[in-house]
This record gives structure tokens, sequence and C-alpha cells, in this order.
């Protein structure tokens, strides 16, 4: 019997609703587990034991008086510290925000709460949700091995996902920082459409790259908070206005038929070579599921990827125009120096990275024309071994293979879904990575749990966290 911490989201939301378990008893257990193992795990940013526990209590009422509310009701989240919560600090892994309390609670966590979700709590992050932390702050570790990178960004995220102190939680992607971590913890990460999840009360990295998304035990879990989240948003008008169709519905209606990119040589050149193999078996498992595969050639866009940093720089000098320069020796030497970059960038550098993106965009775009979904590795390797020196800054080197898989997802705003696809020798998770055309979140959801009917992945948990 799975423990009830590991049980997926769908499954717990099963049991409340069936009332074989109620929310408090559930909420009760994951914060138990949070007081017993996250000192070693570093997830939380801040535990919201009082406000989960009555919300909690609401639930069990409400769904005891008949008043279900959907999948979410009584399942306890959490969210990454970005995400404005009313009364609660949000910091963003950054000293200079340390106390900041918002009045009002972001777009997303609102919909959370009406969607019956029981918030546990604020998750931590790199400083400002770029590379490195705040030393100030803690490291969340990743619970697959204490000394291996998490996933940057949203690592906290992960981190009490994979372990089992909340049920998913949201992240935010700006050049990979959903599906970094999803790929480190053996998660399964949803990075929307842009614009189909209201950043409102959100903090920024760089505006026009975040994503803010989803990460759970599987792609229907993914799909319930993605459902949740998304929509049009008064208060963003970079929103999209189309309607969120009913994900659910169609979930379990196979992928006969979908036609799947796949560039052997993409998924080859300078990835390790377990890494290969677990996504050329997984691509295998989506066509035995109906899937057409269609071979083709992936341009090579790791130019075009060097623009990433003066765009993501000068951007968060925008974003951080109240406290820096101002208070510029309040951050860690990682976001510091970024900051201190990105003052430098000129106009004419941000418009010039600004033509390399839209080059790339125009690349994928004639690719995406004769297929549905690309099938590529989220990263080229397994989570690597890290000290909290090297993580604290200044910046380690980069090169453009490192987000070889996840910038031009970030550029272009298309939709990606990353999902565990298997273990390496020395037992640390393996991903691949879907991409798909922009608003194809359904058919990622469905062609996701496809591959998850098949496979048994995404079930593995942390073996020292039982």
């Amino acid at each position: 019997m799975t423990a009830l911490y590991y049980r997926t989201l769908s499954q717990t939301a099963d049991l409340l609703l069936h009332r074989q378990v109620s929310p408090v008893e559930v909420t009760r257990a994951l914060l138990e587990r949070i007081e017993q193992i996250d000192g070693s795990l570093r997830s939380y940013a801040t535990v919201m034991a009082d406000h989960a526990l009555t919300a909690a209590r609401r639930a069990e009422e409400e769904i005891a008086d008949g008043r279900y509310r959907g999948p979410l009701h009584g399942v306890p989240i959490a969210v990454k510290d970005l995400c404005f919560t009313s009364g609660v600090p949000t910091m963003g892994g950054a000293a200079v925000l340390a106390d900041h309390i918002p009045c009002f609670d972001a777009t997303v966590v609102a919909r959370l709460e009406a969607a019956g979700a029981v918030l546990l709590g604020k998750l931590n992050l790199t400083e400002g949700a770029m590379g490195g932390y705040n030393p100030k702050f803690p490291i969340p570790k990743n619970p697959w091995d204490l000394d291996r990178w998490c996933g940057a960004s949203s690592s906290g995220s992960a981190a009490a996902t994979a372990a089992g102190l909340c049920y998913g939680s949201l992240g935010s992607d700006t050049g990979g920082s959903i599906r970094f971590p999803s790929s480190a913890c053996s998660l399964t990460g949803l990075k929307p459409t842009w614009g189909r999840v209201s950043r409102y009360g959100v903090l920024d990295l760089a505006e026009s790259l975040d994503h803010v998304g989803p990460m759970t035990r599987s792609a229907a879990d993914a799909a319930i908070m993605f459902a949740a989240i998304a929509g049009p948003d008064q208060n963003d008008p970079t929103t999209r206005p189309d309607p969120v169709p009913d994900l659910l519905a169609d979930l379990s209606n196979g992928i006969e038929g979908v036609r799947i990119g796949w560039d052997e040589q993409y998924a080859t050149v300078d990835v390790e070579p377990e890494v290969t193999a677990a996504i050329t078996a997984a691509v295998g498992v989506l066509e035995d599921a109906g899937a057409r595969i269609v071979e083709l050639s992936v341009p090579d866009l790791d130019d075009y990827i060097k623009a990433w940093p003066d765009l993501c720089m000068a951007e968060a000098v925008a974003a951080h125009a109240a406290t820096y320069p101002g208070r510029r020796e309040e951050y860690g030497p990682f976001f510091r120096h970024w900051l201190d970059h990105g003052a430098d960038v000129t106009g004419a550098a941000y418009a010039r990275a600004n033509s390399l993106r839209a080059a790339s965009n125009g690349h994928l775009a004639r690719l995406f024309a004769g297929i549905d979904l690309l099938a590529m590795p989220t990263t080229a390797w397994p989570a690597f071994p890290v000290t909290e020196e090297m993580l604290y800054g200044p910046p380690y080197e980069r090169g453009p293979e490192f987000q070889r898989f996840t910038v031009p997802y970030d550029y272009n705003g298309a939709p990606t879904l990353t999902l565990p696809c298997g273990l390496s020798s020395s037992g640390l998770p393996l991903s691949f990575q879907l991409a798909a055309k922009h608003l194809s979140e359904p058919l990622l959801c469905r062609a996701g749990h496809a591959y998850q009917q098949a496979t048994t992945w995404h079930e593995n948990h942390p073996p020292d966290w039982p």
C-alpha cells in the first residue's frame, strides 16, 4: 500500500470525495511529515499550519454537506514563495524582501483556494528565481540525493512534492525552472502556454519569459491543478482570453494518430547515454500507445539560446527597480552579479537579443507545422553534484547546452510537459519532455497520461524518505 502522503493528488481526491479520509486527517498527516523531515530537506520557507487546518476543517464541512467543489477540494498543496499570499511573507528567496507581506493573494493562490485546495505554505527557491541562493536563506535539498542539484529556481517545490510534503505545488519557469527540478526529482511538470496562467501577484524575474505552472506526481494531477489556475484575468492584461477546456474529460482518450516529432541526433549528441536510452524507450512506449513517430531534424538553436541572458538580466533589473541598485549589497553574490550585468545591457543589445529570440521562434514554428508534439530530453544529464558554496555564488559557468531543451520554449511561450522515464545506474531520476503548440495543454496531459498508464516511473519515490 502506498503511504497516504505518497498518493497522487488524484488518488487523494477520490479518497476525500468518498470520505475514506478527511481533509483534516490528511492535512495533519502532511504537517506532521513536514515537521519530521523538512529540517533536512529545507523545502518550506513558511509553513502555514493554522491557515491550512482552518481550510481543511472548512473543506471537511463542505464535503460532508454535499458542497463538493472538485478534485482539489480538501487536498493539501503548496506554492513557490513568489506567489503573493495575503498576510504571509512572500520573499522570493531575497533578503531584500524578507519583510515583504502582501495584503492580497496572487490570482493563482486565490484560484487554488477557490477550488478548495488547502494551502500548507510557501516553498523555498533561488534568489529572485534565478540560479543561485541568497546566503541568508537555506538551500532546498534533492530528496533523491542530498548532495545533488535540486533543479534551481523551483527547487523547494520539487523537494516538497517529491518527498510527500504536499500533493502538488506551483513552480515558475523562465529558462527551465519547472522542468529542471521536475527532472531532478522525478516529477511531472507542466509549463503552460505563456499567458495561459495569470502572473498577477507573482514576483517577476523576466516578465516576457516567466511562466507559472504545476509540479505534481502525475499528468492527471497536473491537469487538475492547471485547470484550476488557468484562464483570463482582468488584473493581468497579458493573459489569453481563451476559455479553459475540461482537461479531465478527454484525459483517457488515448493518443491514437498523434504525430510526435523525433530527432535521434538531437536526443543523443552531448546527452548522457543513459538519458538517451531512457528517452528512446519512452518514445517507443508512446508509439505502442498509438502515436505516429515522425522523424525530423531539429534546427541548431544554440546561437539563439545565447541571447537568453541579455533578455533575462535586463528584465530582472526592471523587475527589481524598487530595490536595485539602491539596496544592492543586500543581494547575494549570485543574483547581485546577474543584476550588475543586466544593468550593463544596452538597448541595442536587448534589441539584438530579442531579434535572435524571434528567429528561434520562427524555426520552431516551421518545425511544428507537421507535428503535434516534439519529444526530447529535459536535461542532458541526471542531477549533478553541487555544494552550497557553488549554489550561493557567484554564478558558475553554463553554456547554451545547459538550457538547450528549455529556453526555446520560454522564448516562444509554447507549453511543455516533463515526465519521469527511468532511473540512472546510480538511482537518479531520468526524464523526457514533450513540447506542443500553443494552448495544447489538454493534448500534453493526455499524452502524459497515456505514457503513465503504460509505465510506472512516476510512481517511484525517493528511497531515503519512506
